[in-house]
């Protein structure tokens, strides 16, 4: 039987309001040892912002990354799953969009967690290096 995404998911992802700066997501990625913020407004998902959009997005565009707001480089074209979805939907979802991570929202669209690629593989007792790397402290 599928586990369900609520068994495997971090829960209480970090997340930002849409007018945080782009400085104040990278401090919050360094700090927790991730590579994504999620981006709320009144609290409801309404993007994602990643180490590499911050990079791709502004740094590269001469942004100033500490007055640039989140909503101006975030991802807001979203797939996201629930937390009684299976596991066999989050890794259909996410190999149909090419993405290796994806929210958890409740029935208001508030986030309440994340499932990454990696922790699918762990949770299916995957062997092999995206086990091996899932597993790992960050290197920050």
């Amino acid at each position: 039987m599928p586990r369900r995404v609520s068994d495997v998911m971090t829960v209480t992802p970090q997340a930002l309001p849409l007018d945080a700066t782009l400085y104040e997501a990278a401090r919050v990625m360094r700090d927790e040892g991730i590579g994504d913020v999620l981006v709320t407004y009144a609290g409801r998902l309404c993007g994602v912002v990643t180490d590499r959009d911050i990079v791709v997005r502004a740094v590269a565009e001469s942004r100033d990354t500490s007055l640039t707001p989140l909503g101006d480089v975030c991802t807001a074209d979203l797939t996201t799953v629930r937390p009684e979805d299976d596991t066999t939907t989050a890794a259909r979802l996410m190999s149909e969009q090419a993405v290796r991570r994806l929210p958890v929202v409740d029935a208001m669209y508030r986030p309440v967690g994340i499932v990454s690629i990696g922790d699918l593989a762990v949770a299916n007792g995957e062997t092999g290096p995206l086990h091996a790397i899932s597993k790992a402290p960050p290197n920050n």
